[in-house]
């Protein structure tokens, strides 16, 4: 007899009334059943087919036969050990998170934001600890420079080659800008380039003859060379603000220059530029870049010298009243006596010779500072090499030290 084929799902009956009948796969069509799903009750030929039939009964069968055997198992006391460890460092970590992103969120405090709003001055000390610890954090992190805004030198604008005296030395009245319509966005740049100019001398200065009797030493080119230095430095080092702490940054002067700060007297360009290198690059100001930051520092002092006597004396007036507010500072600051005395007397030897060399500078012909900023900047290689070798026989000397032998043993 004939075998049957159907091409559907038949009942019991029918399985019963002909045993010889065969049913298609129900997933590919192509071969013969030859099971069925307990679930949804679809023939299928092979596995293949039985995982591509319906994903909902392939999943929930996984999912019975995993969790019948998880019961199945008996976990002992370590395993429960172990997980609870997992899941509370999990839970902590969770808490740590949260706490962090709360503690980045939060804002001042009610105190500290009434004292801001009433227009009251904050110090470090008025802040609460949480306060501090995020004030703290924000130097480390560097994330305070971020919203300090980059200050431009003013000797480096095109409005400092442009500045004039008057022949006594005093400053001239500023051009008045035009007030046309079209020109207000360029008068207003004009105008704040002239406004970081530093303003020249009140008075008239006095004539080198009328300070002392001897002739000017020879070496005073030497000693400008210095006291231009230390006075970039010391704008840099305040991002052009060092009337904000005069006291602090006249002391920041006196550590760089030797003329000023140690009553020296280089007789070479470059012995003062060694001296310059050495203090910018000493532990104390290193965080400032180093030997790159003393070369820029040397490009500076270049850069003033070829602007002219002009530019020099506001540079030398504008050392002399910081000079000047750093003493009536000093009146007010708690020292002890002897202290006191040092410093107050280091200040009045500093004013002193900045003036004497501002009425030096004024006398001087325009020409000479070319050559002069020729000299420095043929010092500025000399200076490099030197300082390289310094630094190579600092570290040679460091390592020998660290080893325990001596570079060169006598023998005998």
């Amino acid at each position: 007899m004939q075998d049957t084929i159907f091409t559907s799902e038949t009942s019991s009956k029918a399985s019963d009334f002909n045993s010889n009948s065969r049913i298609i796969c129900r997933v590919c069509e192509k071969q013969f059943s030859q099971y069925t799903c307990p679930r949804c009750n679809t023939r299928y030929c092979s596995l293949h087919c039985y995982k591509s039939h319906s994903l909902r009964c392939t999943e929930s069968f996984m999912r019975e036969n995993v969790m019948e055997e998880l019961q199945q198992l008996q976990p002992d006391e370590e395993s429960k050990s172990k997980m609870l460890d997992i899941l509370k460092r999990f839970h902590e970590e969770e808490e740590t998170d949260s706490l962090d992103e709360e503690e980045s969120v939060s804002s001042l405090s009610e105190e500290t934001i009434q004292k801001i709003l009433s227009g009251c001055q904050i110090s470090f000390d008025d802040l609460s600890v949480e306060e501090k610890k995020r004030f703290q954090r924000a130097v480390a992190t560097g994330e305070l420079s971020k919203l300090i805004k980059p200050w431009d030198p003013w000797w480096l604008k095109p409005s400092a080659k442009n500045i004039s005296l008057s022949s006594d030395g005093t400053q001239l009245v500023q051009p008045i800008m035009n007030e046309g319509l079209g020109a207000s966005a360029e008068n207003d740049v004009e105008s704040d380039q002239w406004h970081d100019i530093p303003s020249g001398p009140e008075t008239p200065l006095l004539p080198v003859s009328k300070l002392t009797a001897s002739a000017p030493s020879p070496l005073l080119t030497v000693h400008l060379v210095d006291i231009i230095y230390s006075y970039c430095f010391t704008l840099r080092l305040y991002n052009g603000d060092p009337k904000s702490d005069p006291l602090e940054s006249v002391i920041v002067v006196l550590s760089v220059s030797s003329v000023l700060g140690q009553g020296g007297q280089p007789e070479t360009i470059l012995e003062a530029l060694l001296h310059c290198l050495e203090q910018t690059c000493s532990p104390t100001y290193k965080h400032m870049g180093g030997l790159q930051f003393g070369l820029r520092l040397i490009d500076d002092t270049i850069h003033l010298l070829h602007l002219g006597n002009a530019a020099l004396v506001c540079l030398l007036c504008d050392m002399q009243k910081l000079i000047q507010a750093a003493e009536k500072e000093l009146k007010s600051e708690k020292l002890h006596k002897s202290k006191r005395a040092e410093l107050k007397s280091k200040l009045r030897f500093a004013e002193r010779k900045v003036y004497f060399i501002m009425c030096w500078v004024h006398e001087q012909p325009s020409e000479a500072w070319s050559s002069l900023a020729a000299i420095v900047n043929t010092e500025k290689s000399s200076a490099v090499e030197f300082a390289d070798s310094k630094r190579s026989t600092i570290r040679m000397e460091e390592k020998t030290e660290r080893s325990g032998k001596p570079l060169i043993k006598e023998v005998k």
